[in-house]
């Protein structure tokens, strides 16, 4: 959960996912889609799949036991070098160094790395230098150390050097230039997308659609619409989407709301509509686990939505259409 989102945002998520899946042979027992529910509003939902397919694997595999090899951990859905690192480190103690943003701080200001810290060859500087710097046997508290350091001394601004154990090697304070390090490259300002959305109502039920099993925010469920195209209006974005996809017609009542997200790399504009059926040509919504389906608003709640819809939901929730 930590990676992607920060510890005061995760802890209340922990808190709930843990009551539910106390085990991994509770998440293991649990559907796809109520895994996604509990992880609903965190983002980067590869990480909730990823887990659920470790814990399937675990079970059937190694009877609910995680394994203590470093090759066979690697190769589990999801877990990288930093994962891999991190567990059989501080899980098992195993000489592994982890090496996080905080990890990256702390080295880039104690030697004073010019180069951006996230270039190639100051990764293998930072994993070099952590790998030589662990004292063997100690690795679970040489790492959260570092880490905590990191996270509470050596802060990304206004870094708290005269609490600093290491400000007295630290090359970075020696020549005044704490607050240059780390180098980061320039980022790319995130991308617009607009997007129209349609709350298609009918005998007090409400249409929903599941997105694909591959690709951004996979699995979970929205409201229909999509991406306007060039020179196209959100009412003749929303006609063409519902009309693509679905076989329906649909004709927009009224605007309910502009809502605005923004994602790492992307920055969202809905605009949502109530509209009305006019014609169907084809689709029977409730013979599919996959496709679009006719759901009270009630039933809203039992399904997993991307943030910028959970935001729709809260709306209608307070203001029926």
């Amino acid at each position: 959960m930590l990676q992607q989102t920060q510890t005061k945002t995760m802890l209340s998520y922990y808190q709930r996912w843990m009551q539910r899946f106390p085990d991994v042979h509770a998440v293991a027992r649990a559907s796809e889609q109520e895994v996604l529910k509990h992880w609903e509003g965190m983002g980067y939902y590869s990480r909730a799949r990823n887990i659920h397919k470790t814990a399937k694997l675990l079970v059937a595999q190694f009877d609910g036991a995680f394994p203590e090899d470093y090759q066979t951990v690697i190769k589990l859905p999801g877990i990288g070098r930093y994962t891999a690192a991190a567990i059989l480190s501080i899980a098992f103690n195993q000489d592994y160094p982890v090496v996080d943003g905080n990890v990256e701080r702390v080295f880039s200001r104690l030697f004073d790395l010019r180069e951006p810290v996230k270039a190639k060859e100051s990764q293998s500087f930072i994993r070099n230098t952590a790998q030589a710097l662990l004292p063997s046997g100690h690795a679970r508290m040489f790492n959260q150390a570092l880490m905590e350091l990191g996270a509470t001394r050596c802060l990304p601004k206004n870094a708290l050097c005269q609490e600093c154990p290491l400000a007295i090697f630290c090359e970075s304070k020696r020549r005044g230039v704490v607050h240059l390090r780390p180098v980061t490259a320039v980022r790319k300002p995130p991308m617009p997308i607009e997007v129209a959305l349609g709350v298609l109502m009918d005998d007090g039920r409400v249409l929903i659609q599941k997105r694909p099993d591959e690709g951004l925010m996979a699995g979970l469920w929205e409201f229909p619409g999509g991406k306007l195209e060039k020179e196209e209006t959100p009412e003749q974005a929303l006609k063409r989407e519902f009309q693509e996809e679905l076989g329906i017609v649909v004709a927009p009542i009224r605007k309910l709301t502009v809502i605005k997200h923004q994602y790492t790399s992307f920055r969202v504009t809905l605009h949502c509509f109530l509209c009305r059926l006019q014609a169907q040509t084809g689709f029977n919504s409730n013979n599919s686990a996959f496709g679009p389906r006719w759901v009270t608003a009630a039933e809203l709640d039992h399904y997993p939505f991307p943030a910028a819809n959970r935001k729709l939901i809260q709306i209608l929730s307070k203001k029926p259409p």
